[in-house]
C-alpha cells in the first residue's frame, strides 16, 4: 500500500512497523535487502520507507528533485505487500528531522503500534549528532544493519544498548557510486530493482 502525501497512516492494521528514512537517490537493492531482513528478524509487519525532500546533512542542490526520488521508491516496492512508502515529509517546510518524522507518524498510527527504526551502521556512528538523539531513544527501537567500514567502538554506550543488529550480506553497494556509473555510462544492472534502472534511464537521471 502506497500512503500518498494528503492520506493519514490510521486504520492500518498492524502493530509492529519499521521505518527507514533516507534520500534513496536512488534506492537500490541493499535498502530493499535491509527491509527484508528486518522483517524476518525482527518480527515487523511491515516497513515504511520514508523519503526525505530537504536532509539536514546534505545540501538539498546535490539532490534529485523529491518527486524523481519518491517515484523510484514506489517502484521498487510495488512487489512487496509489506514493504509500504509515504511522503509524510514533504507535507512539512524546513529540514527533515527524524524525530519529528516519528512523532507526525506516530501521531497517525493505532496507539499500540510500536515503531522500529532502521538504520545503516555509517548512521549510527552520526546518530548523536542528530536532532534531540535522546528523545528519539524513547520513541522508537533502533534496527541496526552493519555496513562495510562502520565501527561500534565510536558509539555511545546508550545508544549501543538500543539497538538490535541484523545479520545480513555485507553489499557495497551505494547510491553515490550507482550515481557515478550512470554518469561513466556504466551498467547498474541488479544494483536496483529493473523498474527503477528503466526509470533512471527515462529520465536521464544522474547522467
Amino acid at each position: 500500500m502506497i500512503v500518498p502525501t494528503d492520506q493519514p497512516l490510521q486504520g492500518v492494521n498492524r502493530v509492529a512497523t519499521g521505518l527507514i528514512g533516507g534520500t534513496f537517490d536512488p534506492i537500490h537493492v541493499a535498502h530493499l535487502i535491509m527491509a527484508e531482513e528486518a522483517l524476518e528478524q525482527c518480527a515487523l509487519d511491515r516497513v515504511l520507507f520514508v523519503p526525505a525532500p530537504r536532509p539536514p546533512h546534505k545540501y538539498e542542490g546535490d539532490l534529485s528533485p523529491f518527486v524523481d526520488r519518491l517515484a523510484m521508491v514506489r517502484l521498487a516496492v510495488t512487489e512487496n505487500p509489506r514493504l509500504d512508502v509515504t511522503a509524510i515529509e514533504a507535507r512539512r517546510e524546513g529540514a527533515s528531522y527524524t524525530i519529528e518524522t516519528v512523532q507526525a507518524i506516530r501521531s497517525e498510527l493505532d496507539p499500540d503500534e510500536t515503531i522500529s527504526l532502521i538504520i545503516g551502521g555509517d548512521s549510527l556512528e552520526q546518530f548523536r549528532t542528530w536532532k534531540d538523539p535522546d528523545r528519539l531513544l524513547t520513541e522508537v527501537e533502533l534496527i541496526v544493519a552493519r555496513r562495510p567500514g562502520s565501527c561500534d567502538d565510536v558509539v555511545d554506550r546508550r545508544v549501543m544498548e538500543n539497538a538490535r543488529f541484523l545479520e545480513m550480506p555485507l553489499l557495497g553497494i551505494s547510491s553515490t557510486d550507482i550515481r557515478r556509473r550512470v554518469c561513466e555510462g556504466r551498467t547498474i544492472r541488479y544494483m536496483v530493482p529493473e523498474t527503477v534502472r528503466s526509470y533512471i534511464s527515462e529520465k536521464s537521471l544522474y547522467s
